[in-house]
């Protein structure tokens, strides 16, 4: 079933969607990039294909993960530099 999440954006990914952040309702990690991808077109999918999430805090790229209702989503697309 569908959840509320929070979707934050960072660096590049930010820049690509034109929000800091923004709330979205989606049962999963993939539906949920979809959703993204089609409200914020092509730029930020390009953007995406390299981005990490980070649920609650925790690093992932498993797309079928299921979203709990309140999840923060944070896409974070690669940093230079070290």
């Amino acid at each position: 079933m569908p959840s509320s999440v929070t979707v934050r954006y960072f660096a590049g990914a930010r820049a690509a969607a034109g929000v800091d952040t923004e709330t979205r309702t989606a049962g999963t990690l993939e539906e949920l990039v979809g959703q993204l991808v089609e409200s914020h077109g092509e730029k930020l999918e390009r953007v995406l294909t390299a981005c990490s999430f980070l649920v609650d805090g925790t690093q992932t790229r498993n797309r079928t993960l299921v979203l709990e209702p309140g999840a923060v989503v944070d896409v974070l697309p690669p940093f230079a530099g070290g």
